[in-house]
């Protein structure tokens, strides 16, 4: 028994501990690319052959923006040319909670799915296109924002949220709070030759947005990892076994042999 409890903690820390590989080179680690509306013809099978092996997707923004029909063909179209992909939601924390705006996520495309090709969902939070940088909101109140829409996501799908930002914006608008950097994978944006300093909480990032443009639609990415750790990423069930085994594994003890 004593094993079993060892084995089901074990588990559960590798569901819910963020990637950390090692820093990032250009054109060695798995690249991939990040579209939305603004990309809504991608030829995929192209793609694929410029050694394409993920893509982000937009999906929502805020609670009254859906991506659709775009998302759809997109989030398909990467699939069926064998493209691991996920969906990211643009917040807008001024608008309403995070937990709703997960709820809205997730009903419209930022499930994490068990079919072994889908990334976990993130959340982009990043400068207001429209109106004040921080939307508003005092540093404590958007790290609680951020927490409210981490904590949803995560109780939907057993995995927390990739985080996507910059390091400016995470020092102006959350305080550079390290409060989620033992929980959440990191996807910095900093176009520039290398990845620079990351937001406090964060040792590595899991994945790295170094451009804007290039041979490719959409944003340039790469995956801190090799492409069979990207492939064991998007394993969103095992946090939900893992659960479920520490579970049974009480049960069992509470109950007596």
């Amino acid at each position: 028994m004593k094993y079993l409890v060892s084995l089901a903690l074990a588990l559960a820390v590798a569901g819910a501990t963020p990637v950390t590989p090692v820093t990032p080179v250009k054109h060695v680690y798995p690249q991939g690319i990040d579209v939305s509306s603004y990309q809504p013809n991608v030829n995929w099978t192209t793609v694929k052959k410029n050694d394409i092996a993920f893509a982000y997707i937009k999906a929502t923004e805020g609670t009254c923006h859906v991506h659709l029909p775009t998302f759809n063909s997109q989030y398909t179209g990467a699939a069926k040319a064998g493209l691991i992909r996920g969906g990211y939601h643009f917040a807008h924390p001024n608008v309403s909670s995070g937990a709703t705006q997960a709820k809205y996520f997730l009903a419209h495309g930022g499930g994490c799915s068990e079919d072994g090709i889908t990334l976990p969902g993130a959340l982009d939070i990043e400068c207001n296109p429209s109106g004040p940088k921080c939307y508003g909101l005092s540093a404590p109140a958007m790290v609680s924002w951020i927490k409210d829409f981490s904590n949803t996501y995560k109780a939907a799908t057993g995995r927390y949220p990739v985080i996507y930002t910059t390091t400016d914006w995470w020092k102006d608008c959350t305080g550079n709070s390290a409060t989620f950097g033992s929980t959440n994978p990191l996807w910095i944006a900093n176009y520039a030759s290398t990845i620079g300093t990351l937001p406090a909480g964060w040792k590595e990032t899991s994945f790295w947005q170094y451009a804007h443009s290039g041979p490719n639609p959409g944003d340039a990415i790469l995956w801190n990892g090799d492409l069979a750790g990207l492939k064991r990423y998007t394993f969103c069930y095992l946090a939900r076994r893992n659960t479920l085994i520490i579970t049974l594994v009480l049960n069992s003890m509470a109950h007596g042999p």
